[in-house]
């Protein structure tokens, strides 16, 4: 298993990641309309630009060349934390059909090391309130909610939860 920076040229491969994933872990609690909706090669466009920007940065995980995942991070983009001393796990998503093998958990502890090397004392991320797994997940890697929520509207209002860890 090899993980990478994200090049332009692996848009349409992290965008089936992503779509196949969000189908996958939000089916019940994001809309039917709305996961059913998401396209992958308006995805992978997204995926161009803002690899092409820059924006984030985005990491791939791969064996055998075959991309099945991948993890977005940088600084915190919370406007109540200081983005000098926290970085942001932005995303972490894989195929679903590499679920619970373990990747999971080392892309968190890669961006979490990855983090730490930029000098962050802390990590958050968020998580929808409702994704029961995914925070079983999180805790079980050491993060804590820490009584920050907002609203997110992925098809209907959905609460997020902020979830935080001191980096070592």
């Amino acid at each position: 298993m090899n993980i990478r920076p994200a090049k332009v040229n692996d848009a349409d491969a992290l965008a089936r990641v992503h779509v196949d994933s969000w189908r996958a872990a939000y089916r019940g609690l994001v809309p039917d309309a709305h996961l059913d909706g998401l396209n992958y090669e308006q995805r992978a466009q997204r995926f161009r630009e803002s690899l092409a920007a820059g924006t984030g940065d985005t990491y791939v995980v791969e064996e055998s060349d075959e991309l099945f995942g991948f993890l977005t991070l940088g600084a915190c983009r919370d406007t109540d934390v200081d983005p000098a001393t926290t970085g942001e796990i932005w995303g972490i998503y894989l195929a679903p059909r590499h679920w619970r093998k373990g990747v999971g958990r080392q892309l968190c502890q890669t961006a979490e090391q990855m983090l730490g090397s930029r000098h962050y004392g802390q990590a958050v991320l968020w998580v929808f309130e409702g994704n029961a797994a995914a925070r079983r997940f999180y805790e079980a890697m050491g993060f804590e909610a820490d009584g920050a929520s907002k609203m997110l509207s992925p098809g209907a209002p959905l609460k997020a939860i902020r979830y935080r860890k001191r980096l070592q």
